[in-house]
């Protein structure tokens, strides 16, 4: 391993096989890690393994008065989630989000699902975000249209699909690396503030991924607590945005997304 400029997944349990791998990463509106957050919550997932590098600031964070590395992996015998709660570098995506795909696939995950936002101008005059998928080949995305069964299930609604437009960060580098691997990956991003973070967002994604992985997730307390919820993740929120503006993010406000 090189002194400088390393990646490596430690595995802190067994990792089961064919298990859901999660993406919550700081992104538009923080939608990724605040979903995150209230699924770890929800579903109890235990901390099963975290990401040692020197990509990241020097930091580590606490809770309940022990310290953990700011980017981790969290799951069960069913799914496996990695969040991030310091903002990525710009300059680090690349080789943390290969990093995190080459480790899936080594565990021959089942499917990868990216949940985080769009960048919305209109936002405020949104009451319910809508949730908008895109897939890493064309059967998955026949799938999220309804029209044909995928691994055995066919979903009860389709979803809207983002057609056209680009996507920059690290969901698009998700897909990408999947995509090249062969490795089936999905992406749920709802409508959200740019720059604000947005549990309601957060809770119309996590709505949706239900129907995608088959695990139901209550969103009450998500929804309910939601101004406590940007309280807390204000300052997160301004680091993301600056590296947000090193990865030209906001060009994504400039252009059809889908049509």
């Amino acid at each position: 391993m090189s002194l400088t400029n390393y990646v490596r997944v430690v595995e802190r349990t067994s990792i089961p096989s064919s298990a859901v791998l999660l993406f919550g990463m700081p992104d538009v509106g923080l939608v990724g890690v605040i979903a995150a957050s209230h699924m770890i919550s929800e579903l109890k997932l235990e901390e099963v393994a975290y990401i040692d590098t020197d990509l990241l600031p020097p930091m580590i964070v606490l809770h309940k008065g022990t310290p953990h590395m700011p980017l981790r992996i969290f799951g069960n015998k069913e799914l496996l989630l990695a969040v991030s709660e310091v903002a990525l570098p710009a300059n680090a995506i690349h080789r943390i989000m290969r990093s995190l795909v080459e480790w899936g696939e080594q565990k021959n995950v089942n499917i990868v699902v990216s949940i985080g936002g769009i960048p919305t101008p209109n936002r405020q005059e949104i009451n319910e975000p809508k949730v908008f998928a895109i897939a890493s080949n064309p059967q998955l995305v026949q799938w999220l249209e309804g029209k044909i069964e995928w691994q055995g299930r066919k979903l009860d609604k389709p979803f809207e699909i983002l057609r056209e437009g680009y996507m920059v960060g690290p969901y698009a580098l998700v897909l990408q690396y999947c995509m090249q691997r062969n490795i089936p990956a999905v992406g749920l991003l709802a409508q959200a503030f740019y720059n604000y973070p947005d549990p309601h967002a957060a809770a119309m994604v996590l709505k949706e991924l239900s129907r995608v992985i088959a695990v139901e997730i209550d969103v009450s307390q998500l929804i309910e607590k939601g101004e406590e919820i940007r309280l807390k993740a204000r300052d997160i929120m301004k680091r993301t945005e600056r590296e947000l503006s090193k990865m030209r993010k906001a060009q994504e406000y400039d252009i059809p997304l889908y049509v």
